[in-house]
């Protein structure tokens, strides 16, 4: 794992290098996605038929063998062992409960001319949730989609999950059961997003698609974006943790390598001003690499994209994780709390060193879909406001449109819009 100092002359070069990730830019792999949207708009449900068959080796042999029913649902859910089920039902608990705190409501006030304004807030028809199950299944990522979705009161979820060799893990159906979503469809990939987008035969189209995947999913999520919304384009899982001297080292080491073992491009960074913590932190990262059984993927990750970085001091750390704003923060001090407050990018903050960012992933409550790539700087977590939309309210009354008819008259003449001016004219020309 490579070791900077913000004293080495080329640091700021080499750090900007680490930083630079480039999620969905690749021609070649933007024009095949571009394709398989293409193909799944014109030939439907046959063609996913085909890339599901053709990708994801899955034996069915019409589409109609893709949808999981209600009943499949339930049964994975009766079918777990007491202390899963138990697991499953607390994260989704908190997660239900964090996010109700997040509802948004409409609001109205009256003007002093007379003159009602507001907003009024609605949500959303019907949504996808992309739930990744190809080299790894996720059902906390299942009860981090659909949840906020219920909270906010769409209609109708529809959930799409590639099933390699037909084959899908039984938590993943449980939280689908337990999240209440309405209908699952065992596909995945750039056709699966072009299915919820543009909808086949089978696959109603909806209104925004949320949820991670792997590259052909967000450039899929990205080239569909104005035909239906998308929460973000997300790009490998990420972890910043800033810890000083009075911290174990093993601790720190793990909480790195549970976001390194995710994939071979996750990223992993270690802050510290102390250099003798540091190295201990370095050794303890080895020693539990000897233990993993994801080793590789996570040795892998932190040789390409990890690193041990020594400050000057706090101050200088701060400014480094706001030119970072990493997807996952944690402050592993005592004054946690406050040196958040300093804080102005990053996805998700855990304060102090009994706040481990695996404790995020799954039921601390709030949600794990995170911005990534430094996209926290513009861009916030999944929650009840990406499922909910505000329309504007305007109710003017007969004297108190009168001054502002007459203010876009003039404005309306100064832009060389006569009909605009004309219809405001009307309201105060009576």
């Amino acid at each position: 794992m490579r070791r900077l100092s913000t004293q080495d002359q080329n640091f700021k070069q080499v750090f900007a290098d680490l930083l630079a990730f480039a999620t969905v830019n690749d021609p070649e792999l933007l024009s095949t996605v571009d394709q398989i949207i293409s193909d799944v708009r014109q030939y439907g449900d046959a063609h996913v038929l085909k890339l599901t068959q053709q990708f994801d080796r899955h034996p069915a042999h019409q589409f109609s063998e893709l949808e999981l029913s209600q009943a499949e649902l339930k049964a994975a859910f009766e079918g777990l062992n007491t202390e899963v089920r138990q697991a499953l039902e607390l994260a989704a608990k908190r997660i239900r409960s964090f996010h109700e705190a997040q509802k948004q409501t409409g609001w109205t006030y009256v003007d002093d001319l007379g003159n009602t304004l507001g907003q009024k807030v609605t949500p959303l028809d019907r949504v996808g949730i992309y739930v990744p199950g190809g080299l790894a299944s996720y059902p906390s990522s299942v009860l981090m989609n659909a949840l906020p979705a219920h909270v906010a009161g769409v209609t109708e979820i529809i959930m799409v999950v590639p099933a390699p060799n037909g084959e899908l893990n039984p938590l993943v159906l449980a939280a689908a059961y337990l999240a209440g979503v309405h209908r699952v469809f065992t596909i995945g990939g750039a056709q699966a997003v072009a299915a919820l987008a543009y909808g086949t035969e089978t696959v109603p189209s909806v209104d925004k698609i949320t949820g991670p995947g792997n590259r052909f999913v967000a450039a899929a999520k990205r080239a569909v974006f104005g035909q239906c919304g998308i929460d973000m384009i997300a790009g490998p899982s990420e972890i910043l943790v800033y810890a000083e001297g009075d911290n174990d080292p093993k601790w720190i080491a793990m909480d790195l390598l549970s976001q390194a073992e995710h994939d071979t491009v996750a990223q992993a960074i270690f802050i510290t001003p102390d250099e003798d913590f540091l190295n201990a932190v370095a050794e303890a990262i080895e020693a539990h690499l000897t233990v993993l059984p994801k080793a590789e993927i996570a040795k892998t990750s932190i040789q390409n994209r990890g690193a041990l970085v020594l400050v000057k001091d706090r101050t200088e750390a701060i400014d480094l994780i706001n030119q970072v704003a990493p997807e996952h923060l944690q402050l592993c001090v005592d004054d946690a709390q406050a040196m958040s407050e300093q804080i102005r990018h990053a996805g998700a903050i855990f304060m102090g060193r009994y706040t481990p960012e695996a404790i995020g992933d799954y039921c601390a409550g709030p949600n794990h879909v995170l911005p990534t790539s430094g996209t926290a700087r513009f861009s916030s977590p999944l929650g009840v406001y990406d499922f909910q939309k505000r329309s504007s309210l305007i109710m003017c009354s007969q004297e108190g449109v009168k001054p502002l008819a007459q203010a876009a008259d003039i404005l309306a003449l100064e832009e060389n819009l006569e009909a605009h001016a004309r219809s405001a004219r009307y309201r105060y020309q009576v």
